[in-house]
Protein backbone atom coordinates (compact mmCIF):
# COMPACT_ATOMS: atom_id res chain seq x y z
CA UNK A 1 0.00 0.00 0.00
CA UNK A 2 1.31 3.10 -1.21
CA UNK A 3 2.06 5.88 1.91
CA UNK A 4 -0.12 8.80 1.09
CA UNK A 5 1.83 12.17 0.64
CA UNK A 6 3.02 14.80 3.09
CA UNK A 7 1.44 17.65 2.96
CA UNK A 8 3.17 20.97 4.16
CA UNK A 9 0.83 23.51 5.92
CA UNK A 10 3.11 26.83 6.49
CA UNK A 11 1.00 29.04 8.79
CA UNK A 12 2.26 33.09 8.92
CA UNK A 13 0.79 34.50 12.07
CA UNK A 14 1.11 38.57 12.87
CA UNK A 15 -0.27 39.25 15.52
CA UNK A 16 -2.86 37.07 15.19
CA UNK A 17 -3.42 35.61 19.10
CA UNK A 18 -6.97 35.93 19.05
CA UNK A 19 -7.19 33.35 15.71
CA UNK A 20 -4.33 31.78 15.35
CA UNK A 21 -5.15 28.71 17.86
CA UNK A 22 -8.12 28.63 15.50
CA UNK A 23 -6.33 28.17 12.71
CA UNK A 24 -4.21 25.51 13.79
CA UNK A 25 -6.59 23.00 15.24
CA UNK A 26 -8.34 23.77 11.69
CA UNK A 27 -4.73 21.76 10.65
CA UNK A 28 -4.63 19.22 13.29
CA UNK A 29 -8.76 18.13 12.82
CA UNK A 30 -7.84 17.38 9.35
CA UNK A 31 -9.47 14.31 8.39
CA UNK A 32 -6.03 14.05 6.09
CA UNK A 33 -3.44 12.52 8.34
CA UNK A 34 -0.24 13.14 6.82
CA UNK A 35 0.58 16.35 7.30
CA UNK A 36 3.73 18.92 8.53
CA UNK A 37 2.68 22.21 10.13
CA UNK A 38 4.63 24.84 10.87
CA UNK A 39 3.87 28.08 12.16
CA UNK A 40 6.22 31.45 11.15
CA UNK A 41 5.13 34.04 13.93
CA UNK A 42 6.55 37.08 11.79
CA UNK A 43 7.61 39.48 14.91
CA UNK A 44 4.35 39.43 16.82
CA UNK A 45 3.76 42.25 19.48
CA UNK A 46 1.06 40.29 20.72
CA UNK A 47 0.94 37.41 22.50
CA UNK A 48 0.62 35.54 19.33
CA UNK A 49 3.89 33.44 20.30
CA UNK A 50 2.88 31.83 23.71
CA UNK A 51 -0.65 31.20 22.03
CA UNK A 52 1.43 29.35 19.63
CA UNK A 53 3.67 27.54 21.86
CA UNK A 54 0.57 26.29 23.78
CA UNK A 55 -0.62 24.26 21.02
CA UNK A 56 2.87 22.36 21.26
CA UNK A 57 3.20 23.00 17.12
CA UNK A 58 6.11 23.59 15.33
CA UNK A 59 7.28 27.18 15.37
CA UNK A 60 9.86 29.59 13.55
CA UNK A 61 9.34 33.02 16.01
CA UNK A 62 11.07 35.93 14.20
CA UNK A 63 12.54 37.92 16.41
CA UNK A 64 11.73 40.87 14.00
CA UNK A 65 9.29 41.68 11.16
CA UNK A 66 10.22 40.25 8.22
CA UNK A 67 7.44 40.59 5.69
CA UNK A 68 4.62 37.62 4.52
CA UNK A 69 7.27 36.81 1.79
CA UNK A 70 10.06 35.93 3.85
CA UNK A 71 8.48 34.36 6.70
CA UNK A 72 6.70 32.05 4.56
CA UNK A 73 10.08 31.17 2.64
CA UNK A 74 11.54 30.61 6.05
CA UNK A 75 9.26 27.57 6.47
CA UNK A 76 9.50 26.56 2.63
CA UNK A 77 13.01 26.12 2.90
CA UNK A 78 13.06 22.86 5.65
CA UNK A 79 9.49 21.41 4.17
CA UNK A 80 9.44 18.09 3.21
CA UNK A 81 5.66 18.14 1.78
CA UNK A 82 4.88 16.98 -1.25
CA UNK A 83 1.91 19.57 -1.85
CA UNK A 84 2.16 23.19 0.45
CA UNK A 85 -0.83 25.23 1.35
CA UNK A 86 -0.23 29.01 2.70
CA UNK A 87 -2.69 29.58 5.65
CA UNK A 88 -2.18 33.04 7.07
CA UNK A 89 -2.81 32.89 11.09
CA UNK A 90 -6.49 34.07 10.97
CA UNK A 91 -8.09 31.38 8.61
CA UNK A 92 -9.51 28.58 8.97
CA UNK A 93 -9.24 25.37 6.56
CA UNK A 94 -12.15 22.86 6.06
CA UNK A 95 -12.25 19.57 7.82
CA UNK A 96 -11.52 17.80 4.60
CA UNK A 97 -9.95 20.39 2.68
CA UNK A 98 -6.51 18.13 2.04
CA UNK A 99 -7.77 15.15 1.83
CA UNK A 100 -10.05 16.86 -0.91
CA UNK A 101 -6.83 18.15 -2.60
CA UNK A 102 -4.57 15.22 -2.71
CA UNK A 103 -7.60 12.98 -4.45
CA UNK A 104 -7.82 16.14 -7.18
CA UNK A 105 -4.13 16.14 -7.53
CA UNK A 106 -4.44 12.57 -7.80
CA UNK A 107 -6.38 12.68 -10.91
CA UNK A 108 -4.37 15.00 -12.87
CA UNK A 109 -0.69 14.63 -14.55
CA UNK A 110 1.86 16.88 -13.20
CA UNK A 111 1.09 19.77 -15.70
CA UNK A 112 -1.54 20.72 -13.10
CA UNK A 113 0.30 22.34 -10.51
CA UNK A 114 -2.22 24.67 -8.31
CA UNK A 115 -5.75 23.60 -7.14
CA UNK A 116 -8.13 26.63 -5.85
CA UNK A 117 -11.48 27.06 -4.98
CA UNK A 118 -13.94 28.43 -2.93
CA UNK A 119 -13.96 30.40 0.01
CA UNK A 120 -16.11 31.59 2.80
CA UNK A 121 -15.67 35.12 4.17
CA UNK A 122 -16.07 35.65 7.86
CA UNK A 123 -15.87 38.21 10.51
CA UNK A 124 -13.16 38.81 13.06
CA UNK A 125 -16.42 37.22 15.16
CA UNK A 126 -16.86 34.35 12.55
CA UNK A 127 -20.10 35.48 11.60
CA UNK A 128 -20.56 34.80 7.46
CA UNK A 129 -20.79 37.25 5.13
CA UNK A 130 -20.17 35.77 1.74
CA UNK A 131 -19.08 32.83 -0.70
CA UNK A 132 -16.33 34.17 -2.79
CA UNK A 133 -17.84 32.15 -5.49
CA UNK A 134 -20.94 35.07 -5.52
CA UNK A 135 -18.47 37.55 -6.96
CA UNK A 136 -16.73 34.99 -9.29
CA UNK A 137 -19.32 31.91 -9.97
CA UNK A 138 -17.04 30.63 -13.28
CA UNK A 139 -13.10 30.90 -12.63
CA UNK A 140 -11.16 30.20 -15.71
CA UNK A 141 -8.71 26.81 -15.65
CA UNK A 142 -6.43 25.26 -17.47
CA UNK A 143 -3.73 27.81 -19.17
CA UNK A 144 -5.14 30.56 -17.20
CA UNK A 145 -1.75 33.16 -17.72
CA UNK A 146 -3.59 35.54 -19.32
CA UNK A 147 -6.59 35.09 -17.36
CA UNK A 148 -4.75 36.06 -14.75
CA UNK A 149 -3.42 39.09 -16.22
CA UNK A 150 -6.50 40.93 -16.69
CA UNK A 151 -8.06 40.60 -13.52
CA UNK A 152 -8.35 38.93 -10.07
CA UNK A 153 -10.58 36.17 -9.30
CA UNK A 154 -8.57 33.39 -7.47
CA UNK A 155 -9.34 33.37 -3.54
CA UNK A 156 -5.67 32.69 -2.35
CA UNK A 157 -6.18 31.70 0.86
CA UNK A 158 -8.21 28.87 -1.31
CA UNK A 159 -4.90 27.60 -2.63
CA UNK A 160 -2.46 24.16 -2.80
CA UNK A 161 0.34 23.85 -4.91
CA UNK A 162 3.05 21.04 -5.68
CA UNK A 163 6.58 21.57 -4.40
CA UNK A 164 7.40 21.35 -7.89
CA UNK A 165 5.85 24.74 -8.31
CA UNK A 166 7.39 25.97 -5.37
CA UNK A 167 10.59 25.27 -6.49
CA UNK A 168 10.76 26.25 -9.85
CA UNK A 169 10.24 29.69 -8.68
CA UNK A 170 12.43 29.21 -5.56
CA UNK A 171 9.51 30.63 -3.21
CA UNK A 172 8.00 34.05 -2.69
CA UNK A 173 9.71 36.90 -4.24
CA UNK A 174 11.17 38.42 -1.35
CA UNK A 175 11.57 42.40 -2.56
CA UNK A 176 7.93 42.44 -2.67
CA UNK A 177 5.29 43.14 0.38
CA UNK A 178 2.81 40.87 -0.92
CA UNK A 179 2.49 37.42 -2.53
CA UNK A 180 -0.44 36.34 -4.94
CA UNK A 181 -0.34 38.02 -7.60
CA UNK A 182 3.47 37.80 -8.46
CA UNK A 183 2.66 33.85 -7.42
CA UNK A 184 -0.12 33.84 -9.68
CA UNK A 185 1.83 35.11 -12.77
CA UNK A 186 4.48 33.31 -12.61
CA UNK A 187 2.83 30.06 -11.36
CA UNK A 188 0.67 30.38 -14.36
CA UNK A 189 3.35 31.04 -17.03
CA UNK A 190 4.52 27.03 -16.77
CA UNK A 191 1.61 25.07 -14.73
CA UNK A 192 -2.08 24.46 -15.53
CA UNK A 193 -4.27 25.82 -12.37
CA UNK A 194 -8.08 23.91 -11.70
CA UNK A 195 -11.27 24.81 -10.06
CA UNK A 196 -13.16 22.64 -7.06
CA UNK A 197 -16.47 24.29 -6.25
CA UNK A 198 -16.17 23.62 -2.76
CA UNK A 199 -15.70 25.72 0.24
CA UNK A 200 -12.11 25.03 0.84
CA UNK A 201 -10.99 27.88 3.64
CA UNK A 202 -13.01 30.19 5.50
CA UNK A 203 -11.51 33.77 5.09
CA UNK A 204 -11.09 35.74 7.68
CA UNK A 205 -11.48 40.03 7.31
CA UNK A 206 -9.93 41.93 10.05
CA UNK A 207 -9.90 45.79 9.77
CA UNK A 208 -6.30 46.93 9.95
CA UNK A 209 -5.32 43.42 7.80
CA UNK A 210 -2.24 43.63 5.21
CA UNK A 211 -5.55 42.96 2.56
CA UNK A 212 -7.66 45.27 4.13
CA UNK A 213 -4.83 48.53 3.39
CA UNK A 214 -3.66 47.67 0.24
CA UNK A 215 -6.10 49.98 -1.41
CA UNK A 216 -5.24 52.75 0.63
CA UNK A 217 -3.00 55.58 -0.52
CA UNK A 218 1.01 55.26 0.00
CA UNK A 219 0.06 51.57 0.33
CA UNK A 220 2.92 49.41 0.04
CA UNK A 221 1.37 46.44 -1.34
CA UNK A 222 0.69 49.15 -5.03
CA UNK A 223 3.98 49.69 -5.78
CA UNK A 224 4.42 45.53 -5.16
CA UNK A 225 1.62 45.31 -8.00
CA UNK A 226 3.07 47.72 -10.49
CA UNK A 227 6.66 45.56 -10.34
CA UNK A 228 4.38 42.62 -10.88
CA UNK A 229 3.06 44.01 -14.37
CA UNK A 230 6.64 44.81 -14.96
CA UNK A 231 7.44 41.48 -14.86
CA UNK A 232 4.15 40.58 -16.70
CA UNK A 233 5.78 42.04 -19.54
CA UNK A 234 9.07 39.97 -19.79
CA UNK A 235 6.97 37.14 -19.44
CA UNK A 236 4.54 37.79 -22.16
CA UNK A 237 4.99 35.88 -25.61
CA UNK A 238 2.17 37.05 -27.90
CA UNK A 239 0.42 40.29 -28.85
CA UNK A 240 -2.60 38.41 -27.11
CA UNK A 241 -1.23 38.49 -23.61
CA UNK A 242 -0.17 41.83 -24.20
CA UNK A 243 -3.49 43.21 -24.57
CA UNK A 244 -4.41 41.36 -21.51
CA UNK A 245 -1.57 43.52 -19.47
CA UNK A 246 -2.87 46.60 -21.21
CA UNK A 247 -6.23 45.86 -19.67
CA UNK A 248 -4.31 45.32 -16.11
CA UNK A 249 -2.42 48.41 -16.48
CA UNK A 250 -5.77 50.51 -17.10
CA UNK A 251 -7.50 49.19 -13.98
CA UNK A 252 -4.32 49.97 -12.12
CA UNK A 253 -4.58 53.64 -13.36
CA UNK A 254 -7.98 53.91 -12.64
CA UNK A 255 -7.09 52.74 -8.86
CA UNK A 256 -4.12 55.34 -8.41
CA UNK A 257 -6.57 57.94 -10.07
CA UNK A 258 -8.94 57.09 -7.19
CA UNK A 259 -5.94 57.39 -4.46
CA UNK A 260 -4.66 60.46 -6.29
CA UNK A 261 -1.20 58.43 -6.73
CA UNK A 262 -0.15 60.44 -9.30
CA UNK A 263 3.64 59.42 -9.02
CA UNK A 264 2.35 55.55 -9.76
CA UNK A 265 0.31 56.73 -12.54
CA UNK A 266 3.30 58.29 -14.05
CA UNK A 267 5.28 54.73 -14.06
CA UNK A 268 2.21 53.28 -15.37
CA UNK A 269 2.21 55.41 -18.34
CA UNK A 270 5.52 54.71 -19.05
CA UNK A 271 4.62 51.00 -18.72
CA UNK A 272 2.01 51.17 -20.99
CA UNK A 273 4.21 52.92 -23.77
CA UNK A 274 6.35 49.83 -23.81
CA UNK A 275 4.00 47.66 -24.00
CA UNK A 276 2.45 49.22 -26.95
CA UNK A 277 6.04 49.03 -28.07
CA UNK A 278 6.21 45.33 -27.66
CA UNK A 279 2.88 44.72 -29.05
CA UNK A 280 2.78 47.18 -32.46
CA UNK A 281 0.05 49.24 -33.29
CA UNK A 282 -2.77 46.53 -33.08
CA UNK A 283 -2.27 47.43 -29.11
CA UNK A 284 -3.81 50.67 -30.10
Amino acid sequence: MNTPPVVTVICICYNHARFVEEAIRSVLDQSYKNIELIVVDDGSTDNSVDVIRSTGVRLIALQQNKGYCTAFNEAWKISKGEFIIDLAGDDILTANRIELGVKEFSLRDESFGVQFGDALYITEDSKKISLHSDRFPKPAEGNIYPDLVKRYFICAASMMSRRSVLTMLDGYDETLAYEDFDFWIRSSRHFKYFYTSEVLVLKRIVKGSMSERQFERGSVQQLSTYKVCEKILTLNKSVEENKALKERVWYEVRQSLLRMEFGLMLKYGSLLKRILEAGGRSLE
